[in-house]
């Protein structure tokens, strides 16, 4: 189950990469744009403001993240992104820290690129942290004797939850696009106690959270807890330093 208040926690952080990406679509004047995943819909709102006469159509798998996003007056609807096809007037496609969750992406990104037409863009980015000290940790605590009957159902994929941006690049040039690819590692710096339990909370302990009942959870982020810690010191001045790695993509079909 997500939580979109757990997620908007950090919404500043969550919304960088998004802005970044966004800001490299060359479309002046697109038809429709499709928000894959669009969450809460507080990312999806300024998709309008900068393209006023498009369609602005919005998607997401969450129940909860459905309900925030029409809160917002965003005409968001529940589906799995596996289920979604283009209406032939698709001009944009984003999907922004969606796509990790899906084991066939790559088929979805070339079955995409071929569906649309000549100049529209997919544009997407993904979290490229799966080998980094939080997920290790994840999943080394999810397997270990204490967890793994309880959490045997969760997939905890590691550095081949995505690609880097070459082999990205190589996929879509390969499916007719022109593609730009690159990655970036923010240094972001958190508050709070346990704040990369906070920040891994929001997102990537989703499926734990949704698989244990109240006091197994806290059990369990009382055991990442000191782990996490350790692995993210916290400053002399209260914050702590939380690299994060993205990896973006915006395609343009031949």
């Amino acid at each position: 189950m997500w939580n979109p208040e757990h997620y908007l926690a950090f919404a500043d952080h969550r919304g960088r990469p998004y802005g970044e990406l966004v800001a490299r679509i060359d479309a002046e004047r697109p038809r429709r744009i499709v928000d894959l995943g669009c969450g809460p819909g507080n990312l999806t709102a300024g998709l309008a403001a900068r393209w006023p006469d498009a369609v602005i159509e919005a998607t997401d798998n969450s129940p909860e993240m459905v309900a925030a996003a029409r809160e917002r007056g965003i005409d968001a609807h529940l589906q799995d992104v596996r289920d979604w096809r283009p209406a032939p007037d698709t001009d944009v496609i984003i999907s922004n820290a969606t796509l990790q969750w899906v084991p066939e992406h790559r088929d979805l990104l070339r079955s995409w690129a071929r569906a649309l037409h000549p100049g529209a863009q997919l544009a997407f980015q993904v979290p490229g942290n799966f080998e980094f000290p939080s997920h290790r940790i994840i999943r080394s605590v999810a397997t270990s004797p204490r967890w793994r009957d309880a959490l045997s159902q969760i997939d905890f994929r590691g550095g081949d939850t995505v690609d880097d941006p070459t082999g990205y690049a190589s996929l879509l040039t390969d499916a007719g696009c022109v593609v730009d690819a690159w990655e970036t590692t923010y240094a972001q710096q958190l508050t709070g106690h346990d704040p990369v339990l906070d920040w891994v909370t929001g997102t990537a302990l989703t499926p734990v959270r949704s698989a244990l009942d109240d006091d197994a959870w806290e059990a369990f982020r009382a055991d990442l807890a000191p782990q996490l810690s350790t692995a993210y010191p916290r400053r002399a001045d209260g914050s702590t330093f939380f690299p994060f790695r993205r990896i973006f993509v915006v395609a343009t079909v031949r």
